[in-house]
């Protein structure tokens, strides 16, 4: 019987042991028959090693070709990632490079531990390095084995800070899942760098280029044997813009002056009769944190020039400074006096104040609001009260009397008979308080004025080519809803939609918001005729390689348009009616030009001191003042704004200017305006663009400061009363 089981057990481990055995000569037929050719490409992966060749990006010019962002040629020191794959090899590597790197240990392996950079690609170790060390370090590959020196580019903004906010900059992939597999998706590194901001952003996929490759032999440690193949990066495509930069650097040079020099305004602290106002014993000057310009072309809807302030110098985001100096350069706030990365000419939530006046009046006109149109008189007394409202709940707590702005001596302006015309041009509160009740009222409460002024944009995005724009807000019922629910009012004032809302609407106050852009464009439809145009800061995009021209400049006439923006968009057209625009041209213009009113005494239309010295021959202008009433109704909250176009159709160009409390809208926003005008018809000097003195990395200016050269276009007499 034992026999028996010691036989059985060798016949079940023979069994076993030729099962096995066939198993592996399967496996080995396999593997040398079926499976070579993956495995033959597995092997020449393990041997060889891809490297990708970044491509140049597109350059971005001004519309006559002075390039406001180029590139750099730099070299970058990287290492195989399996050469250091042990933490023996790194450390003894990086012993080797920290000395000719002037780098740390710890800083070379944050760099390893880092997961900005791509792990299948080898690791950068420093960028910009000399060609010098690029020398030594090539000559010396037995003690560097898989160090190589590969070509980069760094971009270079040689005009900034000027038109910083519409060129934009370049940054790491922002992190996040969803952008982080969005770029990943397009093929870009981990570690690339992508548009952020401006034009950059807006036109990344056009600017970008296709990354190239080459592909070498490498030994067991790592090291070059031999290159196997090369394909070459295909640069991006130019970018030429519709800015002017001397126009750009003519406008932020006016912002900014005018800004600092309403810091040194003292604001308006008087009661009725000129007589101070004991709450406020000490001189109190405007803030003038803050503001924003724009030049339009209104016929075809290029930009020609937009400014805001602050400013900030473009450079900063590629010179390497550390995360600790950069949040002091750019430090994070909910405070929005004190935002820097923020464009406000098409970003900016503001009021419009009397700058929205002229919207009205068209709807006023257009729906027949107005009996007899221009014939249509009102005698201003100052004051008007609601006939909408009954009496006893005026009594309560209805506010039912609404008030034209002080004459100067804490009463309010009288302007005796007036039409549309005289309305706008003196900008009598009380004529549009009465249409901003009628309209309403009479017509079932229906919103006919949101509507009509939405037909100028309005409550709706320009759709520029830029990023972050805000759309505005016009109120309504689902507005006030809206804002009620997020606690931005108060939840018993989002209950519904009411008189007094379409009445402050009337005069550009209450939940009425646009941004500088928006009122420019409306602006520009006056200026038009009727036609609300696109806007757009490029002009055409332009195959790679433009040739170098003279004096920082490409040459135009020799590179190749392969698309062209120069062909107007219209969003709409209004088809206003010579009946309705007239009347609003006609006090418009009176704004800039005069003739005021007399009741009682003589009142100046709000822009006519200031005008008075502008060649209105040679450029005709129509425009109007606004000032947007700040927080507790106090002064020096008040923040200004201008719009004006011009009626010479050899300049179809329509400019728009808003300060953030810095006070009436003759006083502060109107003289930028005056300025930009001045300089379009070449009236006044304006500097040539020059490129920039060397940005210091040890400075802590965000941007250098500009100013005027000639600043005597901001010179002029503001109006007295606060609209």
């Amino acid at each position: 019987m034992a026999g028996e089981r010691t036989v059985s057990r060798l016949s079940v481990l023979v069994i076993v042991a030729s099962t096995l055995l066939g198993l592996l000569t399967v496996r080995l037929w396999f593997l040398q028959a079926v499976d070579a050719p993956s495995l033959e490409v597995k092997v020449r992966e393990v041997r060889t090693r891809t490297i990708k060749i970044s491509p140049e990006r597109g350059r971005i010019f001004d519309v006559k070709g002075r390039i406001v962002a180029d590139n750099e040629r730099i070299l970058t020191l990287t290492i195989e990632r399996a050469v250091i794959a042990k933490p023996l090899a790194r450390q003894q590597m990086w012993n080797r490079l920290s000395g000719a790197l002037n780098m740390t240990v710890t800083q070379l392996e944050d760099r390893y531990a880092s997961k900005r950079f791509d792990q299948l690609q080898p690791l950068p170790l420093k960028e910009d390095i000399s060609e010098d060390l690029a020398v030594y370090i090539r000559e010396r590959s037995e003690d560097y084995p898989g160090v190589d020196v590969r070509e980069e580019w760094r971009r270079e903004y040689p005009f900034a800070p000027v038109a910083s906010h519409v060129v934009g900059f370049l940054g790491a992939i922002p992190a996040g899942e969803k952008s982080e597999s969005y770029y990943k998706t397009l093929g870009y590194d981990p570690d690339a760098r992508v548009g952020q901001f401006g034009v950059e952003q807006t036109y990344e996929a056009v600017l970008r280029g296709t990354p190239g490759y080459v592909k070498y032999e490498v030994d067991s440690r790592g090291r070059f044997l031999r290159q196997l193949e090369r394909k070459e990066a295909v640069p991006g495509n130019d970018v030429q813009l519709t800015i002017d930069l001397e126009m750009q650097q003519f406008t932020e040079q006016a912002l900014q002056q005018e800004i600092l020099m309403r810091r040194r305004t003292e604001a308006p602290t008087v009661l009725a009769f000129g007589e101070p106002d004991p709450r406020y014993p000490e001189v109190t000057y405007y803030k003038a944190p803050a503001g924003s310009s724009v030049l339009l072309n209104h016929d075809t809807g290029e930009i020609a020039a937009m400014a805001s302030y602050p400013n900030f110098d473009n450079r900063w985001f590629n010179a390497g400074i550390t995360s600790e100096k950069f949040n002091q350069l750019f430090p994070k706030t909910d405070d929005p006096d004190q935002s820097i990365l923020v464009n406000r000419a098409i970003s900016g939530r503001y009021n419009l104040g009397s700058t929205f006046k002229p919207f009205v009046a068209f709807a006023a006109l257009n729906t027949g609001q107005l009996p007899n149109g221009t014939e249509y008189t009102l005698r201003d007394q100052g004051t008007y009260k609601l006939a909408s409202i009954p009496d006893e709940r005026c009594q309560l707590n209805v506010k039912c009397i609404f008030k034209n702005a002080n004459c100067g001596n804490g009463a309010p302006c009288k302007y005796g008979r007036i039409n549309v015309v005289t309305a706008l041009a003196v900008s009598s509160d009380v004529f549009f308080y009465k249409i901003g009740e009628q309209i309403f009222t009479e017509r079932g409460n229906r919103p006919v004025l949101e509507d009509q002024v939405r037909l100028f944009g309005f409550g709706s995005p320009t759709e520029i080519d830029l990023p972050y724009e805000y759309i505005g807000t016009v109120p309504n019922r689902a507005l006030k809803q809206q804002l009620a629910a997020s606690g931005a009012i108060a939840k018993e004032e989002g209950k519904g939609y009411y008189v007094g809302d379409n009445v402050q609407l009337a005069i550009g106050q209450g939940l009425l918001s646009a941004s500088p852009l928006q009122l420019a464009v409306a602006y520009g439809a006056l200026g038009n005729g009727g036609k609300v145009v696109r806007p757009r800061v490029v002009k055409a995009i332009w195959a790679p390689g433009t040739p170098n021209g003279k004096s920082n400049r490409v040459n135009l006439d020799e590179g190749l348009v392969i698309q062209d923006f120069s062909a107007p968009q219209i969003v709409r057209d209004i088809q206003i009616r010579p009946e309705v625009l007239d009347p609003i041209v006609r006090g418009l213009t009176r704004v800039i030009t005069g003739p005021g009113v007399t009741s009682d005494f003589y009142h100046a239309t709000t822009g006519e001191k200031l005008f008075r010295s502008f060649p209105k021959r040679a450029l005709p202008l129509a425009g109007k003042t606004g000032t947007a009433q700040g927080a507790g109704n106090l002064p020096w909250n008040d923040s200004s704004a201008f719009a004006a176009f011009s009626k010479n159709p050899k300049y179809p160009y329509t400019a728009s200017a808003y300060l953030e409390k810095s006070g009436f809208g003759s006083r502060a926003a109107a003289p930028v305006v005056k300025c930009m005008f001045t300089a379009l018809i070449n009236k006044i000097q304006v500097a040539p663009a020059v490129p920039s003195d060397p940005l210091d990395p040890n400075s802590f200016e965000v941007a250098a400061p500009q100013s005027l050269p000639n600043p005597l276009c901001l010179v002029g007499t503001g109006s007295s009363v606060r609209d």
